[in-house]
């Protein structure tokens, strides 16, 4: 009976980690498998300012009434080599905004600190290397922005493998870039932005990632 018992215990545990394991929005499948980092209900797995940060219509929501410094919800895990699919809208095309990858909390700080996919006037596309070099590191070609919609739902992709980074708005490329430092992480949590300045709003849903390791 004890022996009994015991396995049936044993086979509960298995079962109950195995359904955790496939709940988690962590567990990353073989590549060319995607997984979703957002569950579209609640921030599980997610943290930051919560006063800023909602949930809403199946989509994070970064409703800013104007901040004095840039906020950004993050993920509680770390991510390599990556592939990240990531819809957005800029409400009215106004304000800035962007998503972190790569990247690390910037103790005693609101700051991340890492690459920036990044979106806003003026940075549409571009990668900007957010509170470490804090310049642009790469520009897109000015023709990519026929394909933006302004104020609409738009398709960010991220890919980062080992030195190379690709970004790509609605399938169109807006930077190809090797990273010649080799003291840049390859490796750090996935983020969202909220820029300081005026109020602003700014949507994020399908978030979606799949592992580029071999």
């Amino acid at each position: 009976m004890r022996f009994l018992l015991a396995r049936s215990l044993a086979h509960s545990f298995v079962a109950l980690l195995f359904g955790a394991l496939l709940l988690s929005p962590y567990v990353l499948g073989a590549e060319g498998e995607s997984c979703p980092l957002f569950n579209g209900k609640d921030l599980t797995g997610w943290e930051g300012d919560m006063t800023l940060w909602k949930v809403a219509d199946n989509a994070i929501v970064g409703d800013s009434p104007g901040i004095g410094h840039n906020q950004f919800l993050v993920t509680k895990h770390e991510f390599d080599d990556f592939e990240l699919t990531v819809e957005f809208r800029l409400t009215e095309g106004v304000g800035n905004s962007g998503i972190q990858f790569r990247s690390k909390r910037v103790e005693n700080s609101t700051e991340v600190s890492g690459y920036q996919a990044d979106i806003g006037e003026n940075y549409w596309g571009c990668l900007y290397d957010e509170s470490r070099r804090n310049k642009v590191l790469v520009k897109p070609p000015a023709v990519f922005e026929k394909s933006l919609k302004k104020g609409d739902w738009n398709t960010y992709l991220i890919r980062a493998k080992g030195d190379h980074i690709v970004l790509k708005i609605n399938g169109v490329t807006t930077v190809d870039y090797h990273e010649k430092d080799p003291q840049i992480a390859r490796k750090g949590v996935i983020g969202l932005q909220v820029h300081s300045g005026g109020p602003l709003k700014v949507e994020f849903r399908n978030i979606e990632i799949r592992s580029l390791k071999d």
